[in-house]
Parts: C-alpha cells; sequence; structure tokens
C-alpha cells in the first residue's frame, strides 16, 4: 500500500516550511503534554473516588503508557503505510474515543473502565509519538536535534503545568476538603452517592475533549504539514549499514531504547508521586496539586538553558552527562535530607523540593538520547523510533515499582526506585551511545 502522499527530502524544504512544520508539531507536543500530564491529578482523584490502594492508583499510569509498548512498533508500519498525515487523524481519533469511554466508566464508577480508556487514549498517543518524535529530530541540522526537542518540550511542560491546574479548577471543589474528612464517618449509602457525584464531574470536560480531539485529527489531515523522508541515507549511512540485517545491529539504539524506559520512568514518577508525597506531610489535595507543576516548571526552566546553550556552548552529550549526574545527586537528597521549611506558601520537608528539582535533572535527557540513539539509522529510522517508542512503558512499569515500595514500606523509601535508574543513564550517556557492535566479552 502505498503513503497518501510523496515523501520529500527534509533539505528541500524551505525555511518558511520548515518553521510552519516545527510550529505545527509543537502544537501537538502541547497536546500531549495536557492529556498525559493530567495524570497526576487523576492518580488522588481516583484512588478517593474509586477507593484504591497506592498500588492501584498507579494502574492509571500503566493503563495509559503500556499502549505505548503495544502500539508503537504498529504505529510504525501505520505511518509507513499511510503517512504521517493520516496516521496522525487516527492517533487523534484513538485519544478521542478513549475521552469518549470515560463517559460510561464515570456513570457506573467502574475503575476498569476508566482504564480501558486510559488505554485507548494511550494507543492514540504512541501513534502521534511515533511519529511526531523521528519528524522534529530530522527536521533541521543534526546537532542541533537537542535544540528542537527541547522546544518541543517546553511546548509539552508548559501543557503540562496547566493540566492538573486546569482539572483540579473543572473537576475539584474548595467544600471538597471537608467532604474527604466525610467520607470515613459516612454510612454505606452516603459514601456511595458522595463518591458517585465526585467522579461524574469528569463527564462534562472529557466530553469536550473528546470532541475536541476529533476535530483535530481532521484538521491536522488538513493542514500543510509536509510528509518528509525519514530513512534518508547518505552514502556513508548506507555504506555502514550495507551489513546489517535488522534494528537489533544497532546496539546504540537498543541500549538507548532502555535509558528511555528508565528516563521516562523516572520523569514520571517525580511528577505522578509528588501529590502523594505532599499528602504525608500533611498537606490536603487542593493544595498540594500545584506540585506537579513546579517541577514540570523546573523541567522547563532546564529546557530553556539547553535551548539557549546547546551547541554553541556545550554539546548535547555533554549536557545529558551533566542531567543525569544531577538526577542521581537529587535522588539521593530525597531519601536523607530532612527539615521542614517553608517555601511558595508551603511548609513541608526539605526533601519534597528535591522531588521537583527532579525536573530539572530530566530535562534534557529525553532530547539528549533521542539525537544519539537515532545516529546513523537511515531506513531504519522509522522502526529505531518506534523501538525507542516502546520505551514509554516504563512510564507504567516504574510507577507500579513505587506504588508496590510505597505500600510496603513508606511514600519517601520508596523513592530509592530512581537511584539504578539514573545510574544507567550515566552509563548511557558516558559510554553507552557510543557501542556500535556487540560484544561477547
Amino acid at each position: 500500500m502505498k503513503t497518501s502522499a510523496v515523501a520529500i527530502d527534509v533539505s528541500s524544504l524551505s525555511r518558511r516550511e520548515t518553521n510552519v512544520s516545527i510550529f505545527l508539531i509543537g502544537v501537538m507536543f502541547f497536546i500531549f503534554g495536557f492529556i498525559s500530564w493530567v495524570n497526576s491529578i487523576l492518580i488522588p482523584y481516583f484512588k478517593i473516588a474509586c477507593e484504591l490502594t497506592s498500588f492501584q492508583a498507579y494502574l492509571v499510569a500503566f493503563a495509559f503508557y503500556i499502549a505505548y509498548f503495544i502500539m508503537s512498533v504498529p504505529a510504525s508500519y501505520l505511518l509507513k503505510t499511510q503517512g504521517f498525515k493520516k496516521g496522525m487523524m487516527f492517533g487523534f481519533w484513538f485519544m478521542a474515543m478513549g475521552a469518549f469511554i470515560f463517559v460510561p466508566a464515570a456513570m457506573t464508577r467502574t475503575y476498569g473502565i476508566f482504564l480501558a480508556g486510559l488505554f485507548t487514549i494511550g494507543i492514540g498517543l504512541a501513534i502521534l509519538q511515533t511519529a511526531a518524535n523521528p519528524y522534529i529530530t530530522i527536521l533541521g541540522p543534526k546537532e542541533r536535534g537537542a535544540q528542537r526537542i527541547s522546544m518541543m518540550g517546553i511546548c509539552n511542560k508548559a501543557a503540562g503545568i496547566l493540566s492538573p491546574l486546569i482539572f483540579a479548577a473543572v473537576i475539584l471543589r474548595p467544600t471538597d476538603t471537608d467532604l474527604f474528612a466525610q467520607l470515613g464517618t459516612m454510612n454505606t449509602t452516603e459514601k456511595a452517592a458522595a463518591l458517585d457525584e465526585l467522579v461524574r464531574r469528569v463527564i462534562p470536560p472529557y466530553t469536550v475533549l473528546g470532541t475536541f480531539l476529533f476535530v483535530l485529527g481532521y484538521l491536522v489531515y488538513r493542514s500543510p504539514l509536509p510528509e518528509i523522508n525519514t530513512e534518508q541515507e547518505t552514502p556513508e549511512v548506507a555504506s555502514a549499514n550495507a551489513g546489517k540485517k535488522s534494528i537489533f545491529d544497532f546496539p546504540h539504539l537498543i541500549l538507548g531504547a532502555v535509558a528511555i524506559f528508565l528516563h521516562v520512568g523516572t520523569q514520571v514518577i517525580a511528577i505522578d508521586t509528588v501529590i502523594g508525597y505532599a499528602n504525608s506531610m500533611g498537606i490536603d489535595l487542593l493544595k498540594a496539586k500545584t506540585f506537579p507543576s513546579y517541577t514540570l516548571a523546573c523541567t522547563i526552566c532546564g529546557y530553556l538553558i539547553g535551548i539557549i546553550i546547546i551547541p554553541r556552548y556545550v554539546s548535547q552529550v555533554n549536557a545529558l552527562r551533566f542531567c543525569t549526574l544531577l538526577g542521581t545527586l537529587f535522588t539521593l537528597l530525597i531519601i536523607h535530607t530532612e527539615g521542614t521549611v517553608t517555601f511558595l506558601g508551603h511548609s513541608a520537608d526539605i526533601s519534597i523540593w528535591f522531588v521537583v528539582l527532579l525536573g530539572l535533572a530530566n530535562s534534557l535527557v529525553w532530547a539528549g538520547i533521542w539525537p544519539l540513539a537515532l545516529d546513523g539509522l537511515g531506513r531504519y529510522t522509522k522502526i529505531g523510533a518506534s523501538i525507542l517508542i516502546m520505551g514509554l512503558c516504563g512510564n507504567a512499569i516504574m510507577p507500579l515499582f513505587y506504588g508496590y515500595f510505597a505500600d510496603a514500606y513508606d511514600v519517601r523509601t520508596a523513592y530509592w526506585v530512581l537511584f539504578p535508574c539514573y545510574l544507567y543513564l550515566v552509563y548511557y550517556a558516558v559510554y553507552g551511545h557510543k557501542v556500535k557492535r556487540w560484544r561477547l566479552a
């Protein structure tokens, strides 16, 4: 089957066409972030409304992100046969379907149906991410790949700052603090009625969201976004890849996919667990809802620094090395520092601010890994990108480890799960990305 439009060489695009394409992809990354990072408020919200344990609540992240593992490779074939724009349209339509599934889930207060909706949204996002990440990676000079991805990251995380706050403003009410306190004293009938009313508040916003995503999918299909050739090979790359028979002949890519898995896991833990960590310090949900936004604001600061200094002052690989070391340090500080401080109107243990600062440490890791992992893949670029997108299932797996240890020990001790992740990321930044062939010895 042929693609819906002829793919063109990216070097043939004019400056205006390139800038328009970057803008449109930036809008898409904003939408990715808005929908993805609302999970940070959905987790504690569903924990209350559906009466869940910490482990069960983090199935929100699992259902959402496991779709990346299942769908990424099929998504690459969808894009190959249908083209970028039609594939993106299907991605938005899957997301719309997932949003509409929230309606029957809320009407019945059935957590499993909510998870099915989140999984369907994740399928759509997997398609879109498989298209957008390699697209933006090659849409300009290779040495500025991390800079462009940082720009996309700003769009993504700016939306992430807004989405929990908007969701909380739409769903939560000032009287909910009293409601949450009274739930334990209600009889079974009263409690069920109160929780039914609480969970049905998601119906209007998700109905609007589903309609918006459906329309947006069609608009993207009709947009001037060009079909570009992501698999172009220079003579040097073609010669180097002549003996390669599969994607597994590129160790730096496979090691990079593991790095993506661990990186996104550390990122989602830093954002999706910080509200629960704040709750453990006596900060209620209505006040704690701002902590994911603080973490994402730190990430945006890191992106801005990256745009300024990469590659003019610091290479993207050195920025990656610095950020992975910083994440290792902040993890140890979360575990070992104690003492109450008052900052930004919150009186809390100082360790929570190191969770927030993980946003800074994580900022340039994704942008650093992608260009290194896709380097020299040539005709294997699309399937290579899908392998990297599969790594996003780390968002599904790692929070479950955190939730398990939070139930078994406590929410602070559970942050130890971050430490081996950052050690591996340091390894990839220093050495792993250079591995071009497997060695048995």
